[in-house]
């Protein structure tokens, strides 16, 4: 492939794109990889659409490798596929629904699991047939309600999805962990600096699941490391180890009168001086109140949330446990439909009577003694028992986590640290097997219900992680396997140098070498290296000022080095390198 600068549809640009926030929004545009159409929206111009499919092909050649097999779904999909595993409703306001002319209703594809299942059902029917395991790599469609950094979070994007069956839950272990296998050859191919966490099912349903995330300190999502053995975890899958039972007696529960204390700092200064409790604000039980809508409903339930006072609720971890349920903000005009709820002073000795379901942290353990509300303006309660005066209706992980709490494998401090997901792996299990009934017929002549594997990478946010990970203060550094060439040839202005830097690029071209010239007359030098640390090819060769002494410069783009090489080396050298 020869790539020539003075034909290639291609516009760099010296200033950053008025709505980027991240370097890679930031670099991809400038370097014209892509441009925005709408918010969340991107087209693909030549170069982006190179190392977009040069990311799909190490996807594939290791989808491949594990015995997948590539099909191809629309994107356009019909409701009923939908309404039959409940996600039509479930997804909410995150699918694209349309209706044709006849005023059925459509839906743009978020995943594809329905049309797996049932392609395979439609086609396989006996115990022969498995396992099998179908993949595609397909555009996919989600409302996302603050589509932000570019293409790392649009509305339309390239993913590859696959999916294993088997006829029992060893064959699915075995999908699973090929899929995992298959999972960290392709982003150590890419060059990702990854992390494999422990992950939830969200509305995808199934049970083991893990996440890989590439770090960035840009990432939306937060994950926790234990280095004392290998336990990770996205924070929304985090269990958090629950204290031992309180068994020793408490005092009986006491009224304080507490004015004047509208935060969790202030209610502490003040028991601890007119009532010397000497608490912190650990010990102290926070009530937070929130609406749980049913996805594709108006149904509202209220709930409870407790917390020990000195943590804060984790809204990613709250939507993740309630899922699909979305939860809401309680406003002020919910706390007038509910009088016995007085605000800032809620406690939980009153929620059983209320009809309003409590659930709390893991730490609130039987027999733990609070401060908390008393339902009552200006008053909380001491000594306020779990198990004595209150009773949860169950636990909850919706606590933030923090750096140095306990791993809930080994005990030692956990580390924070920040990433974006590129791939998601699940055990479905029998969720949409049983939906479309899909069985297979055992030699015994019984059916078996089929279980399955559900499998992710973005492709395109692949592209953006790169560029997250992969650039420095002059532009992007491309590794060799996604770069849109091998080699940056830039002939530098004058006649002779950009002909002898042309027929360098045809050697190279024609020795199996993808090669992007600058062969662009009447551009000065400056723009052509600015052009070329912007674009970030990982060899660089300048055919410059040094070619009337027989001499050319050649760059590593990554290590940032260069070096004068003999006119007559450059080819052997740039082949080199390209195989290094």
């Amino acid at each position: 492939m020869l790539l020539r600068m003075s034909t290639l549809f291609l516009r760099t640009l010296r200033e950053d794109p008025a709505d980027a926030e991240v370097p890679s929004h930031k670099l991809l545009v400038r370097a014209g990889y892509v441009r925005r159409v709408a918010p969340g929206i991107y087209s693909w111009l030549p170069l982006g659409k190179i190392v977009l499919e040069n990311v799909a092909r190490v996807v594939r050649e290791e989808m491949n490798r594990i015995g997948a097999q590539e099909v191809l779904f629309p994107a356009l999909l019909p409701r009923d596929y939908y309404e039959a595993t409940g996600r039509w409703t479930e997804y909410g306001d995150t699918l694209f629904r349309l209706k044709d002319r006849k005023g059925a209703d459509y839906l743009l594809g978020p995943t594809h699991e329905e049309m797996f299942t049932d392609m395979v059902k439609g086609e396989y029917s006996s115990y022969k047939d498995y396992p099998v395991t179908l993949y595609q790599i397909q555009t996919k469609y989600r409302d996302e309600a603050r589509p932000r950094a570019g293409i790392l979070r649009g509305r339309e994007f390239v993913m590859k999805d696959s999916y294993s069956f088997d006829l029992d839950d060893d064959g699915l272990k075995r999908s699973y962990e090929m899929h995992r296998e298959a999972y960290i050859r392709i982003f150590e191919r890419l060059g990702i600096d990854y992390r494999v966490v422990f992950a939830m099912s969200g509305a995808m349903g199934g049970s083991a699941s893990e996440e890989f995330l590439a770090k960035a300190p840009t990432g939306e999502d937060t994950f926790v490391a234990c280095r004392n053995c290998d336990y990770a975890a996205n924070a929304e899958a985090v269990v958090t180890p629950a204290p031992p039972a309180v068994r020793t007696a408490q005092p009986a529960l006491e009224v304080l009168d507490t004015p004047n204390t509208p935060t969790i700092e202030s209610l502490v200064d003040h028991v601890n001086e007119h009532f010397g409790l000497g608490i912190t604000a650990a010990d102290t039980l926070k009530n937070i109140v929130v609406k749980v809508r049913t996805p594709g409903s108006d149904k509202l339930e209220t709930l409870i949330i407790g917390v020990p006072g000195d943590r804060e609720i984790d809204f990613k971890r709250l939507e993740a446990f309630l899922a699909p349920g979305v939860p809401e903000i309680f406003e002020a005009e919910d706390f007038v439909r509910h009088p016995g709820l007085v605000r800032g002073y809620i406690g939980p000795q009153v929620l059983k009577s209320l009809g309003i379901r409590y659930l709390v942290d893991p730490r609130v353990v039987e027999g733990s003694a609070w401060v908390t509300g008393a339902n009552q303006p200006g008053k909380h309660a001491a000594h306020v028992v779990a198990g004595r005066d209150f009773e949860a209706d169950g636990t909850i992980e919706a606590a933030e986590v923090r750096a140095g709490d306990a791993c809930p494998r080994c005990g030692h401090p956990l580390s924070i640290d920040r990433g974006i997901e590129i791939g998601h792996i699940f055990q479905l299990g029998r969720k949409y097997a049983d939906a479309a009934g899909l069985d297979a017929l055992g030699p015994d002549g019984k059916p078996i219900r089929i279980t399955m594997g559900s499998y992710g990478v973005g492709v395109s946010r692949a592209v953006a992680v790169l560029a997250e990970q992969r650039h420095d203060e002059l532009g992007l550094v491309w590794p060799r396997e996604v770069a849109p060439a091998d080699v940056h040839i830039v002939g530098t202005g004058k006649e002779n140098q950009i002909e002898v830097a042309a027929q360098l690029a045809e050697t190279l071209e024609a020795r199996g070498l993808r090669v992007l010239v600058d062969d662009r007359p009447g551009v000065s030098p400056g723009v052509k290296f600015k052009d070329a640390e912007l674009l970030g090819l990982p060899t660089v060769l300048i055919v410059g000022r040094g070619l009337a002494q027989g001499v050319v410069e050649l760059r590593d783009r990554a290590a940032g080095t260069k070096q004068e090489i003999p006119l007559d080396e450059a080819v052997d050298r740039v082949l080199a390198a390209a195989q290094a």
